[in-house]
């Protein structure tokens, strides 16, 4: 594949895909509304498309059970909604179908535990993948593409081989992925993301500040970014989700021959079948992947 930066517009022009937790569950319990939320987010929107015509930008809902696009801005159909109110009405029609159709799909499932459920962050950057690769080969030129997932609810430790395919899959693709935590508590998950592709990772103090977090931090182009101070994660938890009960684990052992991450010692390695006649290798033991 060809490199990401070799068919670019300008170092200034953007395609930026955001990611967005619309968990009911932890949204119902949330300090800030989601209408307000969603406000911010409309008008963040709306500054990116003023900062340059040849901006871009894509939004993805990201359910208990489901994801979808819900605004694009190359799109005939949205080429009219300029402005804060017109985009506002387009986007918020979408996103308010799209929760009524995941939380269909949420009550057949009866997996699925209100208390703790995650949001599908592994679809969803999927999805954004994917989009960015469409652009990639559509045309000789092309804006600088980034991700910046807005999430709230806690990560899903049965997501973490597809959310960890989804990270090394963008940095392969120099596509960083920012992070803005909307929550109480910090994502692993995204974390990982924002150090390994080169992104940044944001969880703010006031979330009633929330626009004036995302139009200073994230607003910016990767070719400015290297002007600013931007803020730095003091610390990235690296921790690992075994593949046999879908834990977050501190120690564990690893398969030798597909690398897969169990919480207690194996005979026989349930993802390739290997057959073990010594002891599985210490996680600990195993090289740091990120680097």
């Amino acid at each position: 594949m060809s490199s990401a930066h070799s068919k670019l517009y300008s170092d200034d022009v953007s395609l930026v895909v955001i990611v967005v937790d619309t968990n009911p569950f932890f949204w119902a319990a949330a300090a800030l509304p989601f209408a307000d939320f969603f406000a911010n987010l409309v008008h963040f929107v709306n500054s990116l498309l003023l900062l340059n015509h040849l901006n871009r930008v894509v939004v993805i809902a990201a359910g208990v059970s489901s994801c979808s696009y819900i605004f694009d801005s190359s799109d005939a159909s949205a080429a009219g909604g300029v402005g804060v109110t017109a985009t506002f009405d387009k986007a918020s029609r979408k996103v308010e179908e799209f929760i009524a159709q995941d939380a269909r799909a949420t009550a057949g499932n009866g997996s699925v535990v209100s208390g703790n459920a995650a949001s599908l962050l592994s679809g969803a950057l999927s999805l954004a993948l994917c989009y960015i690769q469409r652009i990639f080969r559509s045309g000789t030129r092309h804006p600088q593409p980034r991700i910046l997932c807005l999430q709230g609810s806690p990560d899903g430790p049965e997501q973490y081989v597809a959310v960890m395919n989804s990270i090394f899959s963008a940095q392969r693709s120099m596509v960083p992925i920012d992070s803005c935590i909307v929550g109480t508590q910090d994502s692993a998950f995204l974390q990982q993301a924002s150090y390994i592709t080169g992104g940044v990772y944001l969880k703010p103090q006031e979330l009633n500040g929330l626009f004036q977090y995302l139009a200073v931090v994230f607003a910016t182009d990767l070719h400015s970014r290297t002007f600013l101070r931007l803020p730095k994660t003091l610390g990235v938890d690296f921790r690992a989700s075994c593949f046999c009960h879908k834990k977050t684990i501190d120690m564990g052992y690893v398969c030798s021959v597909c690398l897969s991450i169990f919480c207690k010692n194996q005979k026989k390695c349930s993802t390739c079948g290997s057959e073990f006649s010594r002891v599985m290798p210490d996680l600990n033991s195993m090289p740091d992947q990120s680097k």
